[in-house]
């Protein structure tokens, strides 16, 4: 933004300061001048000069304050002058001295606006307004930093990910245009499934920025009915996969989107199903009230999670202990979505590894009036 040009603020510190002095130097002057009783305002300042000088100049007494006023005037503007100049030099030493670690802030700005945002203040010194500042502003250079190279390894993910069917589709293509046989049934199939892949890869992407943006309006949502909504959709899958799932909560009232938090709840609920044991896995979906928050948990039974892997599962593209590609293991965004749908309800997304094998995944949103759910 353009602005007019102005006085610095060192300049605007340095000129207070000797405006701050010159007036403590004139109060102190006033004050000495009607320090006396009335027509006598410096006689207590007479016993500091000698009867001779008096008559010298012209045959005072003691009491005549014109004869005080000729003779403290030029001692007080030289005290005042000296004011000024001291005031003026050591406020400018002062001001510069004071403002130093806002230079730093200043410069460390400038550097994070050329694109490096691996630089710190890291200001020294105890804790004041402006070391406070230099910590606020090394913390969003952080969150700043870990936010693009997170946005950056989405993007490749992204790339590669969306890459991935285009080729394979280019390739059955080429095999059906030099293939003269008729019988294109398969390939169509393969085709088929592929740009489904495809279709769901981008309408995920899609939500995932809809949560991101929070580009939705608030409504008082029931969160066990989301649960059980997203519950019965799933109970084919379940039971096509040898799971059982088991449900159990109260009404947790909360506000948000009902169709982001039905995704959110499906998306949990169906990675817990297909990340499950070969046979006879079991679901746990519960809902719970808090006293200023509602929480939807869901568990499943699995193979063992180590802490590391677990800290990564909310990452887009990451597909448990490795990317593998089932019939149902999706596009590798199921939890990325989660996460951010929670962050859009300004909610916490805990994952944590259960001590017999399989997952825990609790979300915790805010909660709403109770009185206004449906």
């Amino acid at each position: 933004m353009d602005r007019a040009p102005g006085l610095s603020v060192r300049l605007k510190l340095t000129l207070s300061y000797a405006g701050f002095l010159m007036l403590a130097g004139a109060l102190m002057l006033a004050a000495a001048w009607v320090a006396g009783q009335p027509g006598q305002s410096f006689d207590f300042l007479l016993r500091y000069v000698p009867d001779d000088l008096i008559s010298t100049l012209g045959g005072l007494v003691p009491g005549n304050d014109s004869f005080l006023l000729r003779a403290f005037a030029p001692a007080a503007a030289i005290v005042l002058a000296f004011l000024l100049v001291f005031g003026l030099v050591g406020g400018w030493l002062l001001a510069g001295r004071m403002l130093a670690p806002l230079s730093r802030i200043t410069d460390a700005t400038r550097v994070a606006a050329s694109g490096s945002l691996s630089h710190r203040i890291q200001l020294p010194g105890r804790r004041d307004e402006f070391r406070e500042l230099a910590d606020a502003f090394d913390a969003m250079l952080a969150r700043l930093e870990a936010h693009m190279a997170e946005q950056q390894r989405f993007a490749a993910n992204a790339s590669h990910e969306l890459r991935t069917p285009l080729v394979v589709t280019q390739a059955l293509l080429d095999v059906a245009r030099n293939d003269p046989s008729p019988n294109n049934g398969e390939l169509v199939d393969r085709l088929h499934a592929v740009n489904s892949r495809a279709i769901d890869l981008t309408e995920a992407l899609l939500l995932l920025s809809r949560a991101d943006q929070r580009s939705f309006n608030p409504e008082h949502v029931d969160l066990s009915l989301i649960a059980e909504e997203a519950t019965e959709t799933l109970l084919p899958l379940a039971e096509k996969r040898g799971a059982t799932i088991e449900t159990a909560g109260d009404a947790t009232a909360t506000i948000g989107s009902p169709a982001l938090l039905l995704q959110m709840t499906t998306n949990l609920v169906h990675n817990a199903i297909v990340h499950n044991l070969p046979e006879h896995g079991t679901v746990w979906v519960k809902t719970s009230v808090q006293p200023k928050s509602v929480v939807l948990t869901v568990e499943n039974t699995g193979q063992n999670v180590t802490p590391q892997l677990v800290s990564t599962l909310d990452e887009p593209f990451q597909r448990g202990s490795r990317r593998i590609r089932t019939d149902h293991a999706g596009v590798g965004l199921g939890l990325a979505i989660v996460k951010s749908i929670t962050q859009a309800h300004d909610g916490t997304l805990t994952l944590t590894p259960r001590a017999s094998g399989g997952l825990r995944v609790t979300v915790q949103l805010p909660a709403g009036p109770p009185t206004a759910v449906a």
